[in-house]
């Protein structure tokens, strides 16, 4: 019996192959990358001149350089490696460093910020957008998984607002509510007819390989059958299938079998015996499953939320900013207070101290003295309690501006430098305008019509899903076989005798010569008589979009009354404003002409002393009031959406977490 043919020589070329592409798995698998430290800041070649024990003290107490914070960038893995597609990709590890503007700004150990640079910091360091920015990527990914054709798996793009308010800080103005949606269903879960229609198959070509080399000895007790007692066989068998489904919905199967085997029988003609087949299958779907749109929806639904994914950044950045801004002028009120409370405790002590020196002339009396005292002691109070609101508000703004704790960082005082913000167009505009002006720049109406047009289409694929199964196939096919003659043959010579090919190649051109061909063309056909499930389904996704237009209702409907209570509580903080400046410049003249009346004895020191903590007071409230006018004006921008042009805040930079362009 022959064992050598060009079966044999094919299953070793076969076999030397899998091996080399085993061992260039195993090296491509085996090489690592590791990721080299950031380069350290350059060192200052200049020599300074001998420090003081002071200045080495100030100098320990800077920050050290950190390292630096390029922009943020992540971009989908691809290779030209055909083993790419089986590797694991990796994400650039996190930076939590913070950015070196935060700390360019500390000079003589305080940072120094105008409400600018606490915008700018927020857009480098704040870890709500640093988090939101990773959206991005999800959002090409999903549409990378949905052009292959898998579901949509959407984007969490839900706007966070984790700014905290500090004790004694001053109301701002009206603002939008927040509200969580409770879902009722089976075991607390509640699916979406979004997206539902016909199944849409894999658009990535499958390639599927098969094959074994088999050995049988089997006793046969009727010799005459197999003309031997004990009938060996040795059998080969490579399978291969190639599949390829397109957006229409046609599908392309393509199929190759070879099979080598060889026997010790007499019987046999041809030994070993040489046999291929080739098949070429072709659907497509006439009415379920037909389409592009049918096929292509959750691409469609990805390209949306990359749209939604944009637009609920830019909402994300102008919550974020507008935190930022109240935290900023709730600092600015606190450190004005501070300087308040301060002036007050100097001018009760040098009252207290005054009166104490003629107390010893006797002429005051001790009364007058204890009441400066209780004068000192509540102005010491007010005093701590606001340093101790002045260092929340420090505490609270730090942690919007830093990715991580720094030492150096949290004991540094902040310094406000912007302690009255500019005019506000919006406060000039009407109600109409304000409105025309939110319905333009708003993200959350742009998101609104996004989510709307998903619905309106979604109704459309649903619609494919309850048409009857009408298939439209082809199918050919070809067959090979071949085999050198049977040396041992022990039949007649008429049934010794063969004309196939002997090798292998003649048998494989046969196979796709239409020498022995075989094709077909047919439809198939399946109707659901109820159809009850899909008819439920395409039912509730009209009422779902149906609930969609009243929520984008509701939604037009909260965006007018959040503008509108903007406004009012614009104006009402205006009014606050004019009210307690005039009352500071009232109690301005009150201590004034206390003094004078001081001066020439008409009135006594503690007198005086009364009319300086009503000053104080009203210097407080109005302090209180312009911070309150100035969340107000954040607040009505953010109502109409102008707070990045306002603020000059670019949207790339927001998007990079690197300020580079220039702010106003």
């Amino acid at each position: 019996m022959r064992h050598c043919s060009a079966a044999g020589s094919m299953v070793q070329k076969t076999l030397s192959v899998l091996c080399a592409a085993g061992l260039l798995v195993s090296t491509t698998f085996a090489q690592t990358n590791s990721a080299g430290p950031l380069p350290a800041a350059p060192a200052d070649p200049q020599q300074s001149p001998p420090q003081t024990i002071a200045q080495q003290a100030q100098a320990a107490a800077q920050p050290q350089p950190v390292a630096y914070q390029g922009p943020f960038h992540i971009e989908l893995p691809h290779s030209h490696n055909p083993l790419a597609p089986y590797m694991p990709s990796t994400v650039p590890a996190l930076n939590l460093q913070n950015s070196q503007h935060l700390y360019d700004l500390i000079r003589d150990g305080k940072l120094q910020i105008s409400l600018q640079d606490a915008i700018a910091l927020a857009l480098e360091n704040n870890l709500t957008l640093a988090s939101f920015r990773y959206n991005f990527p999800i959002a090409q990914a999903d549409l990378l998984r949905t052009k292959a054709g898998g579901n949509a798996n959407g984007v969490n793009v839900g706007v966070v607002s984790t700014t905290q308010s500090g004790f004694g800080a001053s109301g701002g103005g009206g603002g939008s509510s927040s509200s969580s949606n409770a879902a009722a269903g089976a075991g607390g879960i509640v699916t979406s007819t979004l997206g539902a229609g016909p199944a849409v198959p894999s658009f990535d070509p499958y390639v599927n390989f098969s094959g074994f080399v088999q050995h049988t000895v089997t006793p046969e007790p009727n010799v005459a059958t197999v003309g031997t007692e004990l009938f060996k066989q040795n059998n080969i068998e490579v399978q291969s299938q190639f599949t390829q489904s397109f957006p229409l919905g046609t599908n392309l199967t393509v199929n190759y079998t070879g099979f080598r085997t060889a026997n010790n029988s007499p019987y046999y003609a041809v030994n070993p015996e040489l046999n291929s087949n080739f098949q070429l299958i072709l659907s497509q779907p006439l009415l379920y499953g037909f389409g592009l749109a049918s096929n292509e929806r959750y691409i469609h639904i990805a390209k949306r939320n990359l749209q939604t994914t944009d637009l609920a950044f830019q909402q994300q950045v102008i919550a974020t900013v507008t935190d930022v801004e109240n935290l900023y002028w709730d600092l600015v009120n606190a450190y004005q207070d501070v300087q308040v409370k301060t002036r007050s405790l100097a001018y009760a002590n040098q009252t207290l101290t005054d009166d104490q020196k003629q107390l010893e002339l006797q002429n005051v009396p001790a009364m007058q003295v204890m009441k400066d005292q209780s004068a000192v002691a509540t102005s010491e109070g007010d005093l701590t309690v606001a340093k101790a609101t002045l260092r929340h508000n420090e505490l609270l703004i730090k942690n919007d501006l830093t990715r991580t704790d720094d030492p150096s960082i949290d004991e540094v005082p902040v310094v406000p430098l912007d302690l009255q913000g500019g005019p506000d167009p919006n406060e000039a505009k009407s109600i109409a305008e304000l409105i025309a002006e939110a319905m333009k720049n708003r993200p959350e109406v742009a998101i609104f019509r996004n989510q709307a047009e998903v619905l309106r289409q979604s109704l459309k694929d649903i619609n494919s899903e309850l048409l009857p199964q009408l298939n439209l196939y082809g199918y050919y096919g070809g067959t090979g076989t071949a085999g050198p003659k049977n040396p041992d043959c022990s039949l007649g010579t008429v049934q010794c005798s063969t004309t196939l090919p002997a090798d292998f190649s003649s048998m494989f051109v046969n196979t796709f010569n239409y020498s022995a061909p075989q094709y077909e063309v047919g439809v198939n056909l399946s109707i659901n008589l109820r159809n009850r499930v899909v008819k439920a389904d395409q039912f509730r996704a009209v009422l779902a979009y149906r609930q969609s237009q009243i929520s984008q209702e509701q939604q037009q409907k909260s965006l007018r009354f959040d503008i509108r209570d903007s406004q009012f509580a614009l104006e009402q903080a205006q009014a606050r404003v004019a009210a307690t400046q005039k009352a500071r410049d009232l109690a301005q003249k009150t201590f004034d002409i206390a003094k004078k009346e001081q001066d020439i004895g008409a009135l006594s020191r503690y007198d005086t002393l009364i009319a300086e903590q009503g000053l104080a007071v009203a210097e407080s409230a109005f302090f209180t009031a312009q911070t309150a006018y100035e969340k107000a004006k954040a607040d009505i921008d953010r109502a109409t959406g102008t707070t990045l042009d306002r603020t000059g805040v670019s949207i790339d930079d927001a998007r990079s977490g690197v300020v580079t362009h220039a702010r106003p």
